[in-house]
């Protein structure tokens, strides 16, 4: 399974960004072979508008199975990964990475 966390920076240690269509950083770890990768996604940040279905399309295009955010995305990014039929976990907004998705794990955090 892959899973994408929204992320202020680029290890298991750094805080999730509460942010979806503006998050720093798009971290993908693949359980199968325990790689994790970065996406850098800080452009963003700078967008007045459409930072949201930007984001998600970075997202559809590393193929997950999973997103893990805080907050969740906007209507438009929120439509465009339904389109994909990604799941979506959000409430992890005030943890690190790692405790994100042992959070994820343990069943802990919503389906949006």
């Amino acid at each position: 399974m892959k899973i994408v966390f929204t992320a202020k920076g680029t290890t298991w240690e750094d805080a999730m960004d509460p942010r979806f269509g503006r998050a720093d950083y798009l971290l993908v770890f693949d359980e199968e072979s325990k790689e994790l990768s970065v996406v850098d996604n800080r452009e963003q940040s700078q967008q007045e508008h459409g930072a949201g279905p930007r984001t998600a399309q970075k997202v559809i295009d590393v193929k997950p199975d999973i997103v893990i955010t805080g907050n969740g995305p906007g209507g438009n990014a929120s439509r465009a990964l339904e389109a994909a039929t990604l799941d979506m976990y959000v409430g992890a907004g005030e943890m690190s990475i790692k405790e994100a998705y042992d959070a994820f794990k343990a069943g802990k955090l919503d389906k949006a």
